[in-house]
């Protein structure tokens, strides 16, 4: 293994004392070492509070898009690994303004239960919550069972929709709704090239050969569709939207946020080249783009891939993704 860190173990504390070390302005623990990361100004009287929780290993995802316009607070564990129930409720008590709290997450088995734990810690406490949980990931259950899907970049979307419509001053059944709403709105497909390897593992998390890539592999390397031959970009790009088409087929008049999401190696270069046929397929549908995201945005350590993710627009939808926004990594 090789890396920049000090030690396996305090790979995360020292990730997040840097994270709020050189964006004070967006970033503060609740408490010395905790991992739990809010808004300096939170909680905030009057605002649905929304927090979030996952492993770490996919910065920006967690805790990198709280901000203004975007998530109160996040609780972070383990690289890979759920943060606790109690570091979940704590997260929703830093963002507990008064009108209650959105959890909003991936489905990943473990953080479903901590915060189905955390949720029940706070109502306790008397802070009323909901849940919205992402499954926008196509490879991974078939549109039979949807709910059954991992949640992986769509969530993005979904932290920038609920974030406006709380500072607009939506309570927590607006909030929720629009949340929900962008949540059903994102379909989302991946390939692999290479695996990431996980601090206190030292070794890859998969294997694959110098000539191979795999379509559909999860942010974990959880298994994909097939694994073969590395193809050239257009032959990658036209594969994975036809994947997300067949999911959910897009029409003439309808309008859509591209993302084209590094999980972590992919330089900038590759993810562009893939853009193009993205969008020359999106444009011979007679579908209108709104506000592309190339770059990184949800990531998988040092993976080297790519995962396309589509957001179908209503009005709502494209307000609040128009919407001011900042965090260190993505201002809107």
């Amino acid at each position: 293994m090789k890396k920049i860190l000090n030690d396996v173990y305090s790979y995360v504390d020292e990730m997040l004392v840097g994270l709020c070390a050189a964006h004070p302005e967006y970033y503060a623990q609740v408490s010395e070492g905790a991992r739990v990361i809010k808004r300096p100004e939170a909680p905030i009287a009057g605002k649905v509070g929304i927090v979030t929780g996952g492993g770490s290993g996919h910065l920006p995802v967690f805790t990198g898009y709280v901000g203004k316009g975007l998530l109160d607070a996040a609780a972070i564990g383990d690289v890979f690994a759920s943060p606790s129930a109690d570091q979940m409720v704590e997260a929703m008590r830093a963002a507990n303004g008064g009108k209650g709290v959105l959890r909003l997450y991936g489905n990943y088995g473990g953080d479903v239960m901590n915060f189905d734990m955390a949720g029940d810690m706070a109502e306790m406490e008397d802070i009323p919550s909901t849940t919205v949980v992402l499954t926008d990931d196509v490879a991974s259950a078939k549109p039979a069972e949807a709910d059954k899907r991992r949640g992986v970049a769509g969530i993005v979307y979904a932290y920038k929709m609920a974030g406006a419509a709380a500072e607009a001053g939506l309570d927590l059944a607006g909030v929720t709704r629009v949340a929900q709403k962008a949540a059903d709105a994102c379909r989302t497909i991946g390939a692999a090239l290479t695996p990431c390897t996980v601090p206190q593992a030292g070794k890859p998390t998969f294997t694959l050969g110098e000539d191979e890539m795999e379509m559909g592999m999860g942010i974990h390397g959880e298994p994909g569709v097939w694994r073969g031959p590395l193809r050239k970009a257009d032959a990658i790009a036209a594969e994975m939207v036809d994947i997300l088409l067949g999911d959910r087929p897009l029409v003439r008049g309808d309008r859509v946020s591209p993302m084209v999401n590094s999980l972590g190696a992919t330089p900038p270069e590759e993810l562009y080249i893939l853009y193009r046929t993205v969008k020359a397929r999106l444009d011979a549908l007679g579908v209108t783009i709104v506000m592309p995201l190339v770059g990184r945005y949800a990531t998988s350590m040092e993976m080297a891939g790519v995962s396309f993710t589509f957001c179908k627009l209503d009005d709502e939808l494209e307000k609040y993704l128009k919407a001011p926004a900042a965090c260190a990594f993505w201002t809107v």
